[in-house]
Formats: structure tokens, C-alpha cells, sequence
């Protein structure tokens, strides 16, 4: 969740049609014709964006990283690594040209985007295009001149994942960073962004916002509180929880949703908070009441906005696709790379999918395709067995089929699917 709601008032004309403002329409792509959802909930109805609107790009500039942290990715693969050639991101800028509205790009993957050499000049073009652009690092080499160059490109949103409070509990999980030096890589991007704002009198609204992203597990859930706190004494708007995703043994142990109790993301100023599903127990209650709850209780409107994270992909309900530093297009960041998991007592064996290559194709092509738009369609619908809840047979150690007949790949034990996992 986004931190707020949205709310506008509408009226139903004389033939009973429900009359949109006409910049949120086009915002959400429901242009004349376009197929949609609605869902009938229990406090009201639900509308879903067409799948057939483009609302923002995944880009992985590189699968290269330069630390080792016990949570990632590469401890449960064994791929080639490489990064973007910058004629592959051209490609990328020239198909969205001919896109009705310009998408939002997100530089990620599964690598650190600022290890590529023209990250820079990659933000620089993504706005010229009129996007809102976005990055996520692990701040290690967010020199104070590289936050510079990023400003000036026009970046909109910075996250940083800073999975510790402490210089232990950082250290614990980050191997190869050093806690310090991240935190004053961060007061630096704010001091840059301070002085920037000064000398050319732009307003704070036109900055980049600055995020926090907190994995949350047994081994480091105690310095949640402690984390908030220092995302707010840096300037943080933006603070976001996600479960760890176990991709070894060893982190099999850390997770914190084996129960899935839910609760509700709640909203403090001045910064929103977006949560996950997470178990609350003897173990971590002490932590994640003051942190999150803040003493207040639960009521049943913030468990029912929770509960509609069930079986719903945030990536095709928001307009999503990912494209690997290869060129190969995923309909995910999840769906990137070959990688190995974990969910209950299987392990799971992920086999990537490709829709496409913008290496050899334009973009528009590989989004259009009548295949890609059926699957996303049956995306949306969700038609998958409950393989997240059900754990019971081992259609679940891999993505090819489930007990459903359902076709590769099959989505049924996603956990971003059921708000267990999340990402910018």
C-alpha cells in the first residue's frame, strides 16, 4: 500500500454510467473500451486496472552486486552475470515512445544499479521521456557526486535497503558493507539535495524523496522500531516492510509469516508505512505493536484492506513488467531468473519466463502479444490452486503446473501474490 487513499467525488449520469475525473482515468489507463474488473467487497467495490495499460517498467541494469548478503538472490542460483548494454536501455526509451502515457521506470532487478556505469545517464533519459523515475540501492556506493549526478538527472524516489538499526545488527546481514558509511551516504544524498534545493530555489515537492526498505526476519525484527526511527531522523518519507524470501536453509529459519496473522498497515506522519502479513508472537509482538500499531488496535476496516491482498499480483494488477539486463522481458522482477527457494518444508526450483526480448523487439510488440495479454488476464483472475496455503503436494517444488492444470508458469505459491512479499 501507498501510505493513503485516494478519494474524489462522482456521480452516475442519466443511462446509469459512473462518471470518472478524466485525469484519474487516464491515469489508470481506462480509456474507452478497455476491459476491467470489479470486485463486490464486503464496505464496497473494487475497481481493477485493464491489463492492457503499461504503467511501469522494472529495469535490472546489471545482475552484478557488490556484497554478499545472507538474504540475496545469487545464494540460490547459478546464472551468468552482466549488465545492460546502454543500445538494450535505448531500445527500452524508443518503445515506450509510442505509449499513450509515459510508464514509470524503477531501476532494481537483482542487482546493485548503481555498480553500472551509466546509471546516470540511464535516469537522465528515463526522465527526458517524462517518467517518474525511480531506484533502489544498497547505498554502499551512493558517493556524495554520484547523489549529485542523480539528482540532476531528475531522479523521483531513492530507496535504500537498510536491514538493520545498529551497526551489529546491519553487519549481521549486509556482508561486505559497513554501517557507517551507509548512513552517512544517505545524510550526504540529503545534504546534496538540501543545497541543490537552496541554490536553485526549487520547492522540496520537486525533490527526491528519499525510502527506507526494512527485510524483515527473526534474526533482526527487534530493530524495527529503532529503524523507523532512523529513517526519520534522515529524511525519509517512505518506510517499507517486506518478509524475508528464503533462499537458503539457513534463512528457511528466519521467516515471520508461518502463521500469516494479519494486521493492518497503518499510516504515521511523517512517514507512511507499508507492512506485509507477518506472525505476531512471543518473539516479535513486543516489537511489532510499538513499531507499527503504536498501541492502537486493530479494527475490522484495516483487517479487511489487508485480507484483499490475497490472490491478487501486484505486478499485473499495476500495469507491470520487468525486463532483465539481457533484454529478456519477465511479467515480474520474480519471474526474472532461474533461482532456487523455499515455502514450507519444499524447496522450490523457479524457472524463469521470457515474453519477450527488446534487444530484438519493440517493446509495444512483446506487451500487445495476445499470448502475454491472456496471461495476464488469467493473472488477474487468478485462476492458480492454493498452493501457497495448501503446501500439500510437490506440484509446490516447482513453477511448471500445479493440481489445477494450470500452464507454466503457475502463481499459486507467489507470496507477493498473498502480501507476504513486496517491493517498491
Amino acid at each position: 500500500m501507498s501510505g493513503f487513499m485516494e478519494e474524489f467525488e462522482s456521480e452516475i449520469d442519466e443511462t446509469g454510467r459512473l462518471i470518472l475525473p478524466p485525469e484519474f482515468t487516464r491515469r489508470l489507463g481506462l480509456y474507452p473500451r478497455a476491459k476491467v474488473r470489479i470486485a463486490n467487497g464486503g464496505n464496497g467495490i473494487r475497481l481493477r486496472q485493464p491489463v492492457t495499460y503499461l504503467a511501469k517498467v522494472y529495469v535490472e541494469p546489471t545482475s552484478r552486486c557488490n556484497l554478499a548478503c545472507a538474504t540475496c538472490i545469487r545464494h540460490g542460483w547459478n546464472e551468468t552475470l552482466g549488465e545492460m548494454d546502454y543500445e538494450i536501455f535505448a531500445n527500452i526509451i524508443e518503445g515506450l515512445r509510442v505509449f499513450s502515457s509515459p510508464p514509470e521506470i524503477f531501476f532494481g532487478g537483482l542487482g546493485e544499479p548503481l555498480h553500472h556505469p551509466d546509471i546516470e545517464k540511464m535516469v537522465r533519459d528515463a526522465k527526458a521521456l517524462g517518467s517518474s523515475v525511480g531506484l533502489i540501492t544498497n547505498g554502499t556506493l551512493l558517493t556524495e557526486s554520484l547523489s549529485g549526478a542523480l539528482i540532476d538527472a531528475g531522479l523521483d524516489i531513492l530507496w535504500v535497503s537498510l536491514d538493520g538499526a545498529t551497526p551489529q545488527g546491519y553487519a549481521d546481514m549486509r556482508l561486505g558493507a559497513a554501517f557507517s558509511e551507509v548512513i552517512e551516504n544517505i545524510a550526504a544524498f540529503r545534504r546534496t539535495r538540501m543545497k541543490k534545493r537552496y541554490y536553485a530555489y526549487t520547492d522540496i515537492r520537486s525533490e527526491p524523496r528519499l525510502g527506507i526498505e526494512f527485510v524483515a526476519m527473526k534474526r533482526n525484527i527487534k530493530e524495527l522500531s529503532a529503524a523507523i526511527e532512523l529513517a526519520s531522523r534522515l529524511g525519509a518519507r517512505h518506510f517499507m516492510v517486506t518478509n524475508v524470501l528464503p533462499y537458503t536453509e539457513e534463512m528457511r529459519d528466519e521467516i515471520l509469516y508461518g502463521k500469516s496473522l494479519d494486521y493492518a498497515p497503518l499510516t504515521f506522519s511523517p512517514i507512511s508505512l507499508d507492512v506485509p502479513r507477518m506472525d505476531i508472537d512471543a518473539l516479535n509482538g513486543d516489537v511489532i505493536h510499538p513499531a507499527i500499531v503504536r498501541g492502537r488496535p486493530l479494527n475490522l476496516e484495516a483487517e479487511a484492506s489487508t485480507l484483499e491482498k490475497e490472490d491478487v499480483c501486484p505486478f499485473i494488477d499495476k500495469g507491470s513488467i520487468a525486463i532483465r539486463w539481457d533484454g529478456k522481458v519477465s511479467p515480474c522482477p520474480a519471474l526474472l531468473h532461474d533461482h532456487r527457494t523455499y515455502l514450507d518444508r519444499f524447496e522450490r526450483n523457479i524457472r524463469h519466463y521470457s515474453v519477450g526480448d527488446v534487444s530484438r523487439q519493440f517493446l509495444a510488440d512483446v506487451w500487445n502479444a495476445p499470448e502475454y495479454v491472456a496471461f495476464r488476464e488469467r493473472v488477474q483472475r487468478f485462476d492458480f490452486s492454493p498452493c501457497a496455503s495448501c503446501c500439500g503436494c510437490d506440484y509446490i517444488e516447482e513453477n511448471d503446473g500445479d493440481c489445477s492444470n494450470s500452464p507454466f508458469p503457475t502463481c499459486g505459491a507467489c507470496l507477493w501474490a498473498q502480501g507476504i512479499i513486496q517491493c517498491p
